[in-house]
């Protein structure tokens, strides 16, 4: 047989004309018949498959898939922090070129919970007036439903080409009277939190932990009420963001924006909610996490504690459980000191 000419049965199969096909496949047949050994190789030589890709797409759109080493080998990451949830600073605020998403993308920012509470004692004092206009009013009860939503999108990536990311954040927690049935089960408290950032990637080390960024911010607080239930404030601040390990650690410093006082309807609430913040979040393995959080105003020794505790559930839910000391536990609640515990769930999105 020339040297051209079809070798297999499947070579055959892509000539067009019927006569010249079947005179292929009398001519390859009569060839196997005359050398056994060269069909057997043929039938069992194995076919050619088309690759498959190993890198999986990047789904697009508001909610991108997270860039782990599954997806992009560029964002793999040390085992040791893979290991602990896949979070790191990096991850969370696309410091690095690996963790970059891009504009217009929907990213946690805050917690977002949903937890039953028990309050130690409920501030009446706000609503005092209404409750004695009102002899059949019933006061607020002792448990609640609360539950906070947040994200953060990122509105320009690379500022003037320098490395500064430009995001929006909103943050709303709730306090929901639910099983206060005599009251119709009112929401007692809602807090809207917008906020603007400016973020950029910091990379040196301070008593062996890493200082991974900056971030230069304005936010306002408010409970959306009106008259003396009415609550709010402006704030700039500065914030880092520190690492070392499975333990992250932001520290946050503030200063408030002061409005005339007829329009002031909480003047002294840095006083209660004090001038900076600390929080950490330490994780364990198993995807166990602790979390704890520090408000304080040195000048009156008020402030406020958080601890929480996250353990795994059901893919990114997990069950949690919190505590809360001190002021500032809603806004309506800025200067009245509150003790709760809660338990439920929190979205690790």
């Amino acid at each position: 047989m020339a040297q051209n000419s079809p070798q297999t049965l499947a070579d055959c199969t892509a000539i067009q004309d019927g006569a010249a096909r079947l005179a292929c496949f009398d001519g390859v047949a009569s060839a196997q018949a005359a050398n056994p050994a060269a069909a057997s190789a043929a039938a069992t030589a194995p076919a050619a498959v088309t690759p498959v890709p190993t890198t999986a797409p990047v789904a697009q759109g508001a909610f991108d898939a997270p860039r782990t080493s599954s997806v992009d080998h560029t964002a793999s990451m040390d085992p040791a922090v893979q290991a602990a949830a896949e979070y790191t600073l990096s991850s969370h605020w696309e410091l690095d070129a690996r963790d970059k998403r891009g504009v217009f993308k929907f990213r946690p920012h805050h917690p977002s919970y949903l937890i039953a509470t028990r309050t130690h004692r409920p501030n009446e004092e706000p609503y005092r007036d209404f409750l004695a206009s009102d002899p059949d009013a019933e006061g607020l009860s002792k448990a609640e439903l609360e539950f906070q939503l947040s994200f953060k999108m990122k509105l320009v990536e690379t500022l003037f080409e320098r490395p500064v990311d430009v995001w929006f954040g909103y943050t709303q927690n709730s306090f929901w009277q639910a099983a206060n049935h005599r009251a119709s089960s009112p929401f007692r408290e809602t807090n809207y939190q917008p906020e603007i950032m400016a973020v950029t990637p910091l990379d040196f080390a301070l008593l062996g932990t890493n200082v991974r960024f900056l971030n230069l911010g304005f936010v306002h607080q408010s409970n959306g009420q009106s008259s003396n239930l009415s609550r709010s404030w402006n704030r700039f601040y500065a914030q880092v963001g520190l690492e070392r390990g499975p333990l992250t650690m932001t520290a946050k410093l503030w200063k408030r924006v002061n409005e005339s006082l007829e329009d002031d309807n909480n003047p002294d609430i840095t006083d209660f909610m004090g001038r900076f913040e600390l929080a950490g979040n330490y994780r364990l393995g198993g995807g166990h996490e602790i979390s704890a959080l520090v408000r304080r105003n040195f000048s009156t020794d008020k402030g406020a504690v958080q601890v929480g505790w996250a353990f795994p559930l059901a893919g990114p839910v997990k069950g949690y459980i919190n505590a809360f000391t001190g002021y500032g536990q809603s806004m309506i609640d800025y200067n009245y000191f509150q003790r709760s515990v809660g338990a439920g769930v929190v979205v690790k999105y």
